[in-house]
């Protein structure tokens, strides 16, 4: 079972940015996405690539804000977020999938990291 960790998460001000990064254990061939999970709401599709980043989709909250991309060894995965507002707050996972197309739905993701906490303070 591949491991998935993330990494740069924190307490930021409204308008800040950030970026996130997702180590795996080893290459992913699939597509690999990044989620976020507010309290009381579920997991919320936020971006994914394909794993040879042909395509990069965003949930609608995103309006350009934020940038995924994954570098050519296939297991890292990064999320740069700008114009971060309290919206945002949430705890952000990584996830990779079997299948080479992007998926929205957190069934399709069998691996997943332990998440990281992004804090956005008005």
């Amino acid at each position: 079972q591949v491991q998935l960790v993330e990494s740069g998460g924190g307490q930021v001000q409204a308008g800040d940015s950030i970026t996130l990064s997702c180590v795996a254990s080893e290459r992913i061939y699939g597509a690999m996405a990044w989620f976020r999970q507010a309290p009381g709401k579920g997991r919320e599709f936020v971006a994914g690539t394909d794993w040879r980043e042909s395509t990069r989709d965003y949930g609608h909250f995103v309006a350009g804000r934020f940038r995924i991309s994954r570098d050519n060894d296939g297991n890292t995965l990064t999320l740069e977020m700008r114009h971060l507002n309290s919206d945002d707050t949430a705890v952000y996972y990584c996830a990779a999938s079997v299948f080479s197309e992007v998926l929205y739905s957190a069934s399709e993701y069998k691996a997943w990291g332990q998440g990281t906490q992004v804090t956005v303070s008005a």
